[in-house]
């Protein structure tokens, strides 16, 4: 199974980052945490500091499946200041998922919203509009590689969207269930 990507910058949304990598490994899915500083410490946005379980140099990327960026700021702005994330971004083949400010801050101004439709952060919409996105006013915006959440509220949603398209909705299902978040449908293809 490929491996998947959590990154994280100072100042990053901590429910965000934390919900994706615990909906994840419940699923049985390969994902670790990447700091994009040499640091294995990072600070998030209110005060929980993480030790990823990679810095970015260490990371092989090559088989990577998801590539996932929790918003916050100033996380959102540190990843789209972080060249090398941004030119991985660029070349991946793989799927991206982005929440609350990092579609708009980070994959918008990299041009990987153009023609797409995507949800962020209320007040950010703008700002993808500005890059060719169309935008949506919902939690979850869940395309065949490409998903996007609106914020902090929206994680756990968010993150079993990751998980349904990867590994399918009974599984997304299952995970949710035992979570106690019971959805009728796992479709977020809205």
């Amino acid at each position: 199974m490929s491996k998947s990507y959590v990154f994280l910058a100072e100042g990053f949304e901590e429910i965000e980052a934390i919900t994706v990598v615990d909906v994840m490994r419940r699923a049985g899915m390969d994902v670790k945490t990447v700091s994009i500083t040499d640091r294995r410490e990072v600070a998030g946005a209110h005060g929980v500091t993480i030790s990823a379980d990679l810095t970015f140099k260490q990371a092989d990327f090559s088989d990577s499946e998801w590539l996932i960026l929790p918003g916050g700021m100033p996380g959102a702005t540190n990843l789209a200041s972080f060249e090398a994330l941004g030119e991985l971004l660029k070349i991946h083949k793989g799927k991206i998922a982005a929440i609350c400010a990092s579609p708009a801050v980070v994959l918008a101004p990299l041009g990987l919203l153009d023609g797409k439709e995507a949800t962020c952060y209320p007040g950010f919409e703008k700002d993808c509009v500005a890059h060719g996105a169309k935008t949506r006013d919902v939690p979850v915006m869940a395309l065949e590689r490409l998903i996007t959440g609106n914020g902090p509220s929206a994680s756990l949603r968010f993150a079993l969207a990751i998980v349904a398209n990867s590994m399918g909705d009974s599984v997304a299902q299952q995970v949710g269930g035992g979570m106690l978040f019971f959805p009728k449908t796992m479709n977020f293809y809205f």
